[in-house]
């Protein structure tokens, strides 16, 4: 490797509220020679960082530009609705959007949902982001509808949520640009869908020039079967030879 060279990475953006720990605990595992570096940015940011090649790929919120992206839905959020600890809404285990009728509710500008009016009262101006929606839930001014890991990431003592059942839902992706779907993506890819170690030598044999485990077994099992038709032609051919058409009468009876 000459000096300009540069060792490889993977770059994985990532938005609020998603944790990639466990994935890049396995990548660090499999994969430790190349170092996968991470990007959290805002929601609305993250399409823009993979289109100008500052990440490989992105765990995101749907929905993606399908026509530049490529994605794979990986899990859907429980939709909460935060509120103050003292509020009424606290005294059910779940709520509706029927219970919210009445409720001065926050949309602010970043949010997940694409709904193009929240229920509730409109609020009297739209908070730039999630994190100062909250702040203005603390102040007992709104309420605010968001996924449960936005809810537990932006936490406070004097708040709670509840589940809200027939509210829209959030779906986080793996995604990354269609044409740039590399090997280092692909490796991300199989670590997302749980792919064991072993079910991507098939890649890593193609460019060492060696067969895969998989190859080297269907190889095995060929060749055991064609061990008992070889045997069976040969008895054929060597009891053909040796065949007698004899045949024995019945003895004759001594008078």
């Amino acid at each position: 490797m000459t000096g300009s060279e540069e060792t490889p990475s993977f770059r994985l953006a990532y938005v609020p509220g998603v944790t990639p720990a466990k994935w890049v605990r396995i990548w660090d595992e499999r994969l430790p020679d190349i170092p996968l570096t991470l990007h959290q940015v805002p929601a609305a940011e993250a399409a823009g960082l993979m289109r100008a090649g500052d990440a490989d790929a992105g765990l995101v919120r749907l929905p993606v530009d399908r026509t530049f992206f490529s994605a794979i839905p990986i899990y859907t959020e429980t939709t909460v609705v935060v509120v103050p600890r003292d509020h009424v809404i606290t005294a059910a285990e779940e709520v509706t959007v029927a219970d919210l009728v009445d409720e001065v509710l926050f949309h602010p500008l970043d949010d997940v949902f694409d709904w193009d009016a929240p229920p509730g009262e409109p609020a009297f101006e739209r908070p730039a982001t999630t994190e100062d929606a909250v702040e203005l839930v603390a102040a007992g001014v709104g309420l605010l509808v968001v996924p449960q890991s936005l809810a537990r990431l932006y936490h406070r003592r004097d708040l709670t949520y509840r589940p809200l059942t027939d509210g829209p839902e959030s779906t986080v992706a793996l995604s990354w640009p269609e044409e740039a779907t590399t090997d280092m993506v692909d490796d991300f890819i199989g670590i997302v869908r749980g792919r064991t170690v072993n079910s991507t030598r098939g890649r890593q044999a193609a460019q060492t020039g060696k067969p895969s485990r998989t190859g080297e077994a269907s190889s095995a099992k060929a060749h055991q079967a064609q061990k008992p038709a070889a045997r069976t032609a040969r008895a054929r051919a060597t009891g053909a030879k040796s065949a007698k058409p004899a045949k024995r009468g019945k003895p004759r009876r001594r008078s």
